[in-house]
């Protein structure tokens, strides 16, 4: 593999992280459209700082992108708190005007006789990946350990602050300095990857690994990882892909993204479609072996109709050696059957008393059926419930 390639190769990795691990917290505190915001924001600065200093000094480029993309953020954040403009309108007023801003600048730019060719500044509005050089790619490994470092000693702030905003305020933490504070590592990795994917795509790549990572975990910590792998992945397959085909590196990265996010929302563990479609497909089948056994328990002569529409569940309760079959068409509980039925039916009338007599203690319903609301009652009423009910019989005579 070419050096060059390896150089673009660790770039764009270490770009993707730092954004999957920052955008994070965005994508948590449903602000996933700061990002995009900022990085838009940051295109009048890069156009100011080269007419300040006059040629494409990085640094310097890179310095007037995050002081615009600041100003952005404190333009959103007043029109949010100081008028009764809603924060989804003040992003999308900022995002137009400083990239109309942006836009207008890099124009006049190019059209400055002398020093437009040399400008450059279309590559801060695609992004170009293949002149990332060792240099920049020093920037981002500095930039993701600054932002890793903060994130690591500030962790249990970020985390209150992401989840419940006002315990933190209430509990007296600088809840706008954290936010702000979580703004400005956006703010910074907006500005590191703007030379590498530009103004329109640094916003998926802030949003897309971390919205995939949603789908795999519920922990704050794991989610950082693997959001952090994940951009780090979209980084790298973009790269490859490419190197390879003579694609634009930006783009390919995105839709490396794109393809991550993809899987993960078809095949994620915690959230994907095929792991919600099984667990649906799982609790039904539940609920109709339960609603069996009780049937069966509660009115042993069980009709005809019954045997002939229920056969899967029947079969399902038979594999598991609850019923026997006494002839070809009719069966009985076993005893292991009997005393299952008994556990369902003392579970469901403790829930009944429960609910209608503690009902305001219950704050969520939950479809995991009755095993899974039976845990909602507290464990000091249990026993009172099951010596109620335990007092009637728990087979219904006649």
């Amino acid at each position: 593999m070419a050096y060059t390639t390896l150089v673009v190769l660790a770039g764009t990795g270490l770009l993707g992280a730092c954004s999957g691990m920052v955008g994070s917290f965005a994508v948590l505190r449903r602000r996933a459209l700061m990002g995009d915001a900022l990085a838009h924001a940051a295109l009048p600065g890069v156009c100011l700082a080269f007419l300040v200093v006059g040629d494409r000094h990085l640094p310097s480029m890179l310095a007037g992108a995050l002081a615009t993309g600041v100003l952005g953020v404190m333009i959103i954040t007043g029109l949010r708190h100081g008028t009764r403009i809603k924060e989804d309108a003040a992003i999308g007023i900022v995002l137009s005007v400083f990239y109309g801003a942006g836009i207008a600048l890099s124009r006049y730019i190019q059209s400055h006789p002398g020093r437009g060719s040399s400008a450059g500044l279309d590559s801060y509005i695609l992004g170009q990946t293949a002149s990332m050089v060792r240099g920049d790619v020093y920037v981002i490994a500095a930039a993701s350990l600054f932002s890793l470092l903060v994130i690591l000693v500030l962790y249990k702030e970020f985390k209150v602050v992401s989840f419940d905003p006002g315990f933190a305020h209430a509990q007296g933490w600088p809840s706008f300095l954290l936010d702000l504070l979580l703004m400005v590592l956006i703010a910074v990795t907006v500005v590191i990857g703007l030379p590498a994917v530009g103004v329109v795509l640094m916003a998926a790549l802030l949003i897309i690994p971390a919205a995939a990572a949603r789908f795999w975990t519920d922990r704050l910590g794991a989610l950082l990882a693997i959001a952090a792998g994940f951009g780090a992945v979209a980084g790298a397959l973009g790269t490859l892909a490419s190197s390879r085909y003579d694609w634009a590196a930006g783009p390919s990265i995105v839709l490396a993204g794109a393809g991550v996010f993809l899987l993960s929302m078809l095949f994620g563990p915690r959230r994907g479609i095929a792991r919600q479609l099984w667990a649906n497909r799982q609790y039904r089948s539940q609920v109709a072996i339960d609603s069996a056994l009780r049937r069966i328990y509660e009115s042993p002569a069980v009709d005809s109709s019954f045997r002939t529409s229920d056969r899967k569940t029947l079969r399902l309760l038979e594999r598991n050696g609850w019923i026997e079959r006494t002839t070809a068409d009719d069966f009985q509980l076993t005893p292991a059957g009997e005393a299952k039925a008994e556990e369902l039916i003392l579970a469901h009338r403790m829930l009944d008393l429960y609910l209608s007599d503690y009902a305001g203690h219950i704050t969520e319903a939950t479809e995991t059926g009755p095993a899974g609301l039976l845990d909602q009652i507290p464990p000091e009423l249990r026993p009172e419930l099951e010596q109620r009910v335990m007092g009637h019989a728990i087979r219904d005579e006649g």
